[in-house]
């Protein structure tokens, strides 16, 4: 299914059709390629001072990483996110041997970012969560202080909403997409005066 923006101007491919579906194909892998790819293009985000806090976990389906990983999320997030190809936690690193990272979560942010845009270009879908038990990431990953679990990701190919099994979340998947205007949120000359 493609929900394509609905933008005031043609925005690039894989911006135009990032979107974040919860209706997963579990008959699809993501492959270890793929998987290498989107930490790549993670791995090349700005960041400030090139800091490059970002740091992630990730697991294939099938193997103990994903399973751990599949553990920690929220009961809601376990209903769908199972048949995930991969799944990850974003981390941030808060110091480094220079110190406190400034902006490390914006850091995080674009790393973020650029991997679920690498994973639109690989034909995949990435939905981003805060539904997960960051606490227990720390303890099943060993995940060292200064180091702060902030968003899980589920990696895969889009699937038939079908699979989801509730009205209301087929009728969510399936519905447009939306932003706010343009207008409301790019100023000019003052605050609330649409630039656009």
């Amino acid at each position: 299914m493609d929900k394509m923006a609905d933008s005031s101007v043609p925005l690039t491919e894989v911006i135009a059709h990032r979107w974040s579906p919860r209706a997963l194909d579990e008959t699809r892998e993501v492959t270890w390629d793929q998987l290498r790819a989107l930490l790549e293009a993670a791995r090349w985000a700005p960041s400030f001072g090139n800091t490059q806090p970002a740091r992630f976990l990730a697991g294939r389906r099938g193997d103990p990483t994903f399973r751990q990983i599949l553990g920690t999320l929220t009961e809601r997030n376990q209903e769908w996110a199972h048949r995930a190809g991969a799944l990850l936690v974003a981390i941030m690193l808060t110091r480094n041997e220079k110190g406190e990272i400034p902006y490390a979560e914006y850091g995080l942010g674009l790393a973020a970012q650029n991997l679920v845009l690498q994973a639109v270009a690989e034909g995949l879908v990435a939905h981003q969560m805060a539904g997960f038990d960051a606490d227990a990431v720390r303890e099943r990953f060993a995940v060292p202080d200064g180091a702060v679990p902030r968003v899980a990701i589920a990696v895969g190919h889009a699937g038939d909403p079908a699979v989801l099994g509730v009205d209301k979340l087929i009728e969510r998947e399936q519905g447009p997409r939306s932003r706010l205007p343009l207008g409301d949120l790019a100023y000019t000359e003052a605050w609330g005066t649409p630039a656009f």
